[in-house]
């Protein structure tokens, strides 16, 4: 399939941060053919005409449970210790398999919608996951969250388990999905469990991706019981020798953030959630200072409210602009490298989150017409400050359009709001009888 996208502006992300007012891009075989002019002799089989939008890459959602779309807005105005014990483990404590398929395909449809191309979830029956992921035409990194025997494993599977869905689904979908180990933390694995994990993963030839210093609390048992930090306590087990990402590090101290640096682990930053739970905030600075590779996140719908990435750069950018007292730090295309490049390492995929030629076309298109682009100055500011999921017109995977003029093409969206709905409903003991028929 071969595509020619003309008159967009196109803010590639190269190194020289190149902005390319009305250009043309080529697509051709899943890749980025050209940038600027199409080839000569170039014959496209569609045209879209990319006048008044922004061609950015696609951006990417490094650390989600994206099936707890289930529960949003079902735990409220709670804190942290209520939120979790009293509403989320007590909705969970219903969920079924089929229910994760439902949640994870709705949520696919809202990430889409927000020029999301590529997610990594951690959570609980992830060979459904999958098939929504593969269904839905986005690239993902899936962990199916274990505990190692602490409390009881959701659905009641073992290590064997999934290690056999690692080899199932690793590599699935044309290289689309990809798998890690995800034990859920060094406070709810034991140390015997987490090696154990680390060893599974080597052995499949993929990652780890846990949860790690999401509070003092934590830190502080953590250096009670193993006179370490958890990110130390994770390097002494060999965790961070693997391909490794460690969501939130909210907690991270100096020498831990040292420890995050020098053994190259990913970090997870999704700071809606750690404003709406009042958990405080990860010291983004201070990680990239270092030279961590930090990617931006939902983590969940239910503690987060949506999965919007474009949300995400705003807030990013707001909250540490002004912890900092400097207007001048995070700029904007420092802020799309966090929702882009970053991601793509992550997840552990090779190339991407740059407009150039030869790299994979995971593509998005905004357009700038309504009224809170203008005066349209700066669109990378506006791409970072300003845009919304209604502006998202376009999507593009590997090719493959995924949303076109608005109209989601890989998922039947009516089908799926029904479908999460009911289940929804069912979890947490609503009367189904509050519920639209959205088939009526």
């Amino acid at each position: 399939m071969k595509t020619l996208i003309r008159n967009a502006t196109v803010i590639t992300l190269d190194e020289q941060d190149h902005i390319l007012d009305g250009s043309d891009v080529a697509v051709q075989d899943g890749l980025i053919l050209a940038v600027g002019d199409a080839p000569e002799g170039f014959a496209p089989d569609e045209s879209i005409e990319g006048s008044e939008h922004v061609l950015i890459p696609g951006l990417y959602n490094a650390h989600a449970h994206i099936a707890m779309t289930l529960e949003r807005g079902w735990a409220e105005d709670l804190p942290f210790d209520r939120w979790l014990n009293e509403k989320i483990w007590v909705a969970e404590s219903a969920l079924e398999k089929e229910d994760v398929y439902w949640g994870a395909a709705l949520a696919c449809c809202e990430m889409i919608r927000a020029g999301v191309v590529g997610f990594a979830d951690h959570y609980f029956w992830m060979n459904q996951v999958a098939k929504a992921a593969q269904g839905s035409g986005m690239k993902a990194n899936l962990a199916w969250c274990l505990f190692g025997g602490t409390v009881p494993e959701v659905g009641g599977v073992s290590l064997d388990d999934i290690k056999r869905f690692v080899g199932d689904w690793n590599g699935a979908a044309g290289g689309r999905i990809r798998c890690s180990m995800g034990p859920h933390s060094p406070y709810m694995c034991s140390g015997s469990f987490l090696q154990e994990c680390a060893d599974a993963a080597r052995e499949a030839g993929v990652g780890v991706h846990l949860h790690v210093s999401e509070s003092q609390d934590q830190v502080d048992n953590s250096l009670e019981a193993h006179g370490k930090t958890p990110p130390a306590y994770l390097a002494d087990l060999g965790i961070f020798d693997l391909p490794a990402t460690a969501a939130h590090c909210i907690a991270a101290t100096d020498a831990a953030i040292e420890i995050l640096a020098a053994k190259g682990v990913n970090v997870a930053h999704a700071p809606k959630t750690y404003m709406k739970l009042a958990m405080g905030m990860a010291p983004l600075p201070k990680l990239l200072d270092a030279g961590v590779n930090v990617a931006l996140a939902s983590d969940g719908p239910a503690s987060n409210s949506d999965i919007n990435l474009l949300e995400t750069l705003r807030l990013t950018g707001l909250v540490h602009k002004n912890a900092l007292g400097k207007p001048e730090a995070l700029p904007t295309t420092q802020i799309l490298r966090l929702g882009t490049q970053a991601g793509v390492k992550a997840l552990g995929f090779d190339a991407g989150g740059v407009i150039v030629p030869g790299q994979p076309a995971d593509l998005i298109l905004l357009d700038t017409r309504a009224p809170h682009w203008f005066p349209r100055h700066d669109l990378a500011a506006g791409v970072v400050y300003t845009s919304h999921p209604g502006d998202v017109s376009h999507v593009m995977v590997g090719g493959k359009w995924l949303l076109r003029d608005g109209e989601l093409l890989t998922l039947d969206e009516e089908r799926i709001r029904y479908e999460a709905e009911r289940r929804a409903f069912r979890m947490v003991g609503t009367e189904v009888g509050r519920m639209r028929d959205y088939a009526a």
